[in-house]
């Protein structure tokens, strides 16, 4: 985990929200992810197991879970150095922040193939 931004490399954003951001660093082609206090380095099966973690989480559920269950969820990803522990408000954060970004590198990717085609 990454607790300061000590960027030595370039990093690009990919996609930022108020409640946090994603930037892509090609020198060492990974991802990092500053969100919920914490930089962490995440390379992209990472990120994809991230967001499949995060979009399993029924939120619809738990506002609606009248349980005195904690409001907490602890995201752990297989085989990643990662784990959060993060409220219903921040895991509606992260979602967004994650559906932000891969909508962008889509685009990104739609992009480059158009350009590819009319060259």
């Amino acid at each position: 985990m990454i607790t300061q931004l000590t960027q030595t490399t370039h990093w690009t954003d990919v996609f930022k929200t108020t409640k946090g951001a994603i930037y892509q660093c090609d020198a060492e082609r990974c991802w990092y992810v500053d969100f919920a206090g914490k930089v962490a380095r995440f390379d992209y099966r990472c990120l994809l197991k991230l967001r499949k973690s995060v979009y399993h989480i029924d939120i619809e559920h738990a506002l609606l879970n009248t349980a005195k269950d904690p409001d907490v969820e602890i995201i752990f990803i297989c085989a990643c150095d990662h784990c959060y522990v993060l409220t219903l408000i921040q895991i509606i954060a992260l979602k967004e922040l994650l559906e932000g970004t891969f909508v962008m590198l889509e685009l990104n990717r739609i992009l480059n193939d158009k350009l590819v085609i009319s060259q």
